[in-house]
């Protein structure tokens, strides 16, 4: 039989930031410029959340204290999915957010929040820094009057959790799934019901059977929000989310309003975030999937004719996006080329 528990313990961990990380970045130097920055990511919880609290302290230090960030906790002046709604009509000053949310406005931002069997964090990086993804996200941004520059990558989601075991393809026709867009898409072809459950209501609605199961987030945050409790078992890898981009955004005319040497400090410091969080995140995930299997959670990994159907279905949607939107086509077929420019040396250089 199956644990119940409540569940206020765990919306309060997503929604909600203690007092003292909604007042970090006080300056204490006469005169310091403070940025208010919204995030969307609760910054007492792993991985992104700890990244907002590295990032405003790594800034404040470049600058010795004449840039100060000052975290505003999720949604309190935006809904974290308008954040960047909010950003263009300049109701908020800056923001920290996941580079799905943009997707509204473009269909290229899918390509740095989620792709399917995308680049892993790693390849995500060299993409952005050394390849042709960094012109292809500022462009992106830049057509909408933003500066958005990457400020740390998401290691892989785990695969979700689940109230029955799924063995086949077959297995999921006619199950209730929380799962985003694309990937959505793609189980929607195996058969799924989509269920568009929000974060915080995902662990009751699964608790009660109301949805069948889906994914959450990385099992670091899926240990921190509790999910181990429910008795279910977690399926590896995450195939709907190998790596997700972070952003800073600003408005363009308020980024070229600051001086110089505090753009440069900002971009500085996110490309130290983007380094720490690289370094963070393995080691992080490993203790995580420690602690799940101490509590019991019984870890599986998808059966290789499931991943195949995943594969299979994930090419067709995005196939069919790209035919729907030429910048989405252009930018996806860039990442498909850089992936395979690197797949040898990947795979060659790997002992076995």
């Amino acid at each position: 039989m199956r644990r119940r528990v409540g569940i206020l313990g765990v919306v309060a961990a997503v929604f909600c930031t203690a007092a003292p990380f909604a007042m970090a970045g006080e300056p204490d130097v006469p005169g310091a410029r403070v940025l208010q920055m919204q995030t969307a990511f609760n910054p007492g919880l792993p991985g992104a959340g700890e990244g907002v609290r590295v990032f405003a302290k790594t800034v404040k230090q470049m600058s010795g204290g004449g840039l100060t960030i000052k975290i505003v906790e999720p949604g309190r002046i935006a809904p974290t999915k308008d954040m960047l709604d909010a950003v263009i009509a300049g109701d908020l000053e800056a923001a920290f957010t996941w580079a799905g949310y943009a997707t509204s406005k473009s269909a290229v931002f899918s390509l740095f929040g989620t792709v399917p069997f995308g680049p892993g964090p790693s390849v995500m990086v060299s993409w952005l820094l050394d390849g042709d993804g960094g012109r292809i996200h500022h462009d992106a941004y830049d057509k909408l009057g933003v500066a958005g520059i990457p400020c740390g990558v998401q290691g892989a989601k785990g695969g979700g959790w689940f109230r029955s075991d799924l063995n086949t393809p077959e297995d999921f026709k006619g199950v209730k799934l929380r799962y985003g867009q694309i990937p959505g898409e793609v189980v929607a072809r195996m058969g799924a019901t989509l269920a568009p459950v929000p974060a915080g209501e995902f662990f009751y609605q699964l608790q009660q059977g109301k949805v069948d199961g889906g994914e959450m987030s990385t099992p670091a945050m899926d240990a921190a929000l509790g999910f181990d409790k429910l008795g279910l078992p977690y399926y590896l890898p995450g195939w709907q989310q190998p790596s997700a981009v972070i952003d800073f955004l600003m408005r363009k005319d308020k980024w070229e309003a600051l001086p110089k040497p505090q753009r440069a400090q900002i971009e500085t410091a996110c490309r130290a975030n983007i380094a720490w969080m690289l370094s963070r995140s393995p080691h992080t995930q490993a203790l995580a999937l420690e602690k799940l299997r101490a509590s019991g959670v019984v870890i599986k990994q998808w059966a290789p004719a499931i991943l195949d159907a995943f594969r299979k279905n994930a090419e067709i949607v995005l196939k069919e996006r790209a035919e729907a939107d030429a910048d989405f086509a252009a930018a996806w077929a860039n990442m498909k080329k850089f992936m395979a420019q690197g797949l040898d040396w990947r795979s060659m250089s790997r002992l076995p």
